[in-house]
């Protein structure tokens, strides 16, 4: 196995290289969480088109986002999209309140920094999720024309979201 520089460790099935798999006088045993240093935290990247969490794509779910915001209930949206009725309307419920609002100030200020003078052009209708995602779109549009990002739309969107277009999952 290759040493880890600066770190005189192996890399190579453990968890982490700073420390052995074991307890302290039990290699074979796991270590508890506690055992692990700071450092051993797993970062995965993922590419924009996907959501943190989801199996389908960003484009995808903004889709379904965009029916939502053009009146479509869950049920005609999974049917449209080929998608379960339950998977829909977990989508639809997770994109809603204070998230709608986080959504609509991530797109703002990405507009804010790209295309200003936009602002003019955006007919706001009051309803928030649809609000939230025509700025969204208008950013991707903007970054696109201005800088020639080949990048999709949703999947600059996804940028701007950071892989969050759908709230994560309440706890407990």
């Amino acid at each position: 196995m290759p040493a880890v520089p600066g770190h005189g460790g192996q890399v190579g099935t453990r968890a982490c290289p700073h420390r052995p798999l074991g307890g302290r006088d039990d290699p074979d045993r796991a270590p508890t969480t506690g055992a692990l240093p700071r450092l051993c935290a797993t970062h995965i990247l993922l590419p924009t088109a996907l959501q943190v969490r989801r199996a389908d794509t960003t484009e995808v779910i903004g889709n379904a986002l965009a029916y939502k915001a053009n009146g479509l209930g869950f049920r005609s949206i999974a049917e449209r999209m080929g998608r379960p009725e339950s998977t829909v309307r977990r989508w639809l419920r997770r994109a809603a309140g204070e998230h709608v609002q986080w959504l609509h100030r991530r797109g703002t200020e990405r507009l804010f920094l790209v295309a200003r003078e936009a602002f003019g052009n955006i007919r706001f209708v009051g309803n928030p999720l649809g609000d939230a995602l025509c700025v969204l779109a208008a950013a991707a549009v903007e970054d696109r024309r201005r800088f020639g990002f080949p990048d999709p739309p949703w999947d600059l969107i996804g940028i701007y979201t950071q892989g969050r277009l759908l709230s994560p999952p309440r706890s407990g």
